[in-house]
């Protein structure tokens, strides 16, 4: 065998799938040369066992501390297991003690090396909330650290936050973005943002639809496939996400995809009455009865929202892109044709009249069929069903799902993608999950929204603070916030999204 080919050794995946996209590559000349140096370091007795990619397998199992030189002593003076952690414990970094790190243990804790050494820094922000990479010092791995500032600034605020982390808290699925840790406040009384720890993911839909990275019709398929399956798990649950757009749908380098961002979700009771805001989702991906002023809508407003983003991967730029509301829902009408009374129903007075004193305009949806080389009649009929006028005639997730275009991306998601499905080792057999796409196990119920809102500011921060305290940290060990951090300054003055940076609001039509 040529002593250059290369060979992969690590995958970031969890799920055993190999790629040469996510592996890190070794040839295999360095391979032996690592390997012969550790079997002389050992043999020499300057090296207890040290741990390389490339040579695990043949050297065996590694510590907890893989990578660490530890000197041995004489046979004659057999260390304590106290003095074995004492010696680990100095020649290992702690990262609540790193300049660098913003984050630190509020206690003594076994300490975990540190995986990279990136400082942290900010990597997003929204209208509720900036996002920091950052190391977590109890594993040393990188996390998503969300600031929400101003908790109790007013009623609806605090409102927002409490339901935000309830619902991450609850959430355990592939697809869905889900709470690791929340940092406990110092003061029960005197608290006014908090912290939240999450999965790190590398990117998210919209940096890679804008990319110039290659799209397969195998990513597209993949990619949907996980929106809808992660929007059913959010469904069952009662809960309309309603905010669901590329930007919010985190993508790790295995092309796993998670839906993010609640800050404008709620739990929805069909049988509710009360009118809903319908100053919600980002306007390119707004539903018509929205735009139109609806005041009662259902979880077809985040169908309509995946059907324009199922279009945009084709494509590869926005469906309905246009300057203000009122052009939205006009670029809209101008693909579906003007809709009949029945499919205006939800729409108040001054929005039907608008749209009746217009043109009548036919509907054009067969152009969709021109979008990319890649769209093909199964994908066409999908986004026609998405993509509806009428909320009641609109697909459900459930029904979405069931379509065929989605086949090979379900099969390509459940066959090393997923956690719920795994490989039989002995006999490299896949073993399938009876339930590919599941729902969730503690629905929230319908008149959980009504008691929130029977709350007032005292009552909830006595309830997000006991929310708080009463869960078992990560690792049975508290973090806090590190004043002493090189980056505390930029971390503590980082704010939320100004007001002339936020999508325009929904036209006021009455």
């Amino acid at each position: 065998m040529d002593s250059r080919s290369l060979i992969p050794v690590r995958s970031s995946s969890s799920s055993g799938c190999s790629s040469s996209a996510t592996c890190e590559l070794y040839d295999l000349a360095t391979a032996h040369a690592l390997l012969a140096r550790q079997q002389q370091l050992i043999q020499q007795g300057d090296m207890a066992l040290v741990s390389h990619p490339a040579t695990a397998a043949a050297v065996g199992a590694a510590p907890m501390y893989a990578g660490n030189v530890v000197k041995q002593e004489k046979k004659s003076q057999v260390p304590t297991p106290h003095q074995v952690l004492a010696m680990q414990q100095q020649q290992l970094p702690q990262a609540a003690h790193v300049s660098n790190a913003i984050l630190a243990a509020t206690q003594p804790f076994y300490p975990a090396p540190v995986q990279d050494a990136q400082p942290d820094r900010p990597i997003g922000y929204g209208a509720f909330g900036v996002v920091w990479s950052v190391t977590d010092p109890r594993s040393g791995k990188r996390v998503a650290l969300k600031k929400m500032p101003n908790v109790f600034q007013n009623l609806a605020s605090c409102k927002r936050v409490f339901r935000e982390i309830r619902m991450l808290s609850s959430f355990k699925h592939d697809n869905v973005l889900s709470l690791l840790d929340i940092l406990q406040p110092t003061n029960p009384h005197f608290f006014q943002e908090l912290y939240v720890l999450t999965e790190l993911m590398q990117s998210d839909l919209h940096k890679i639809i804008v990319s110039p990275q290659p799209l397969t019709v195998d990513h597209v398929k993949v990619f949907v496939y996980q929106i809808l399956r992660g929007l059913k798990y959010l469904h069952s649950a009662n809960i309309l996400h309603r905010d669901i757009k590329p930007g919010n749908l985190l993508v790790n380098s295995n092309c796993i995809l998670k839906i993010c961002d609640f800050g404008l979700a709620r739990i929805w009771d069909s049988r509710e009455r009360q009118n809903m805001t319908h100053e919600v989702v980002t306007q390119y991906y707004r539903a018509p009865e929205l735009l139109m002023g609806a005041r009662r809508y259902t979880g077809a407003v985040d169908i309509w929202s995946v059907g324009c983003i199922f279009a945009e991967l084709l494509a590869r730029r926005i469906l309905f892109q246009a300057q203000g509301p009122i052009d939205q829902l006009d670029l809209i009408i101008d693909l579906l044709g003007t809709p009949t009374p029945e499919e205006m129903k939800y729409a108040c007075e001054g929005a039907r009249n608008h749209v009746l004193r217009a043109p009548f305009r036919v509907n054009t949806f067969h152009r969709m069929r021109q979008l990319s080389q890649h769209t093909t009649d199964d994908a066409v009929q999908l986004l026609a069903m998405m993509l509806h006028f009428d909320p009641d005639k609109r697909a459900t997730v459930e029904q979405a799902l069931k379509h065929s275009y989605l086949d090979e991306g379900r099969m390509r998601f459940h066959s090393c993608m997923c956690s719920c499905c795994y490989t039989n080792n002995p006999g490299n057999t896949r073993i399938f999950s009876t339930d590919p796409d599941p729902m969730h196990e503690m629905p929230f119920d319908p008149k959980w929204e009504k008691e929130l809102a029977r709350l007032s500011m005292f009552d909830l921060r006595d309830r997000m603070y006991k929310f708080v305290t009463e869960r078992t940290p990560l690792f049975g060990t508290p973090l806090c916030i590190n004043p002493s951090s090189a980056a505390y300054k930029n971390f503590a003055s980082s704010s939320v999204a100004q007001a002339s940076e936020l999508p325009p609001s929904p036209n006021a039509w009455d």
